[in-house]
């Protein structure tokens, strides 16, 4: 012959909830009331899925209460709800100061196209000579990986 049929009783009931509630796994609980995963599921569904809710719930209205209070706890339990509840983040900023030198030579003013050819275009006939006033082609390469 096999063990009685459980037959819930509402202490039974406010045990699994708050168990539940706590997080303690399904198996935990089944054993504490001495009963199978099973038959604990079958007769404490409800206490099982709405346990947590009404844990969160008692927390959340704790830390609202606290979170719209007064004082340094206001502070900390109010930047906690916006975190965890509007989506607020903390942002970490790097400054970075950074001082180079640059050297920039230009060449002396002209009026215009002919007078910048005549003081420094090479002369036909003559070798080339580095020209410190020319200016110089830079060619940049791109690579994609």
């Amino acid at each position: 012959m096999g063990r009685p049929a459980h037959k819930p009783d509402p202490v039974t009931r406010r045990q699994v909830e708050a168990m539940a509630a706590y997080g303690i796994p399904e198996t935990d609980i089944a054993t504490v009331v001495e009963i199978d995963p099973k038959t604990l599921r079958r007769h404490y569904r409800k206490e099982l899925d709405t346990g947590h809710i009404k844990a969160n719930t008692k927390v959340a209205e704790n830390l609202y209460r606290r979170a719209t209070g007064e004082g340094r706890e206001a502070v900390t339990a109010a930047i906690f709800w916006l975190k965890t509840r509007a989506r607020w983040k903390e942002t970490t900023v790097h400054e970075t100061e950074v001082r180079h030198q640059v050297v920039v030579r230009m060449p002396p003013p002209v009026r215009d196209i002919d007078e910048w050819m005549r003081l420094h275009a090479p002369k036909q006939g003559a070798p080339a000579q580095a020209n410190p006033h020319r200016p110089k082609l830079l060619t940049v390469a791109y690579r994609r990986d």
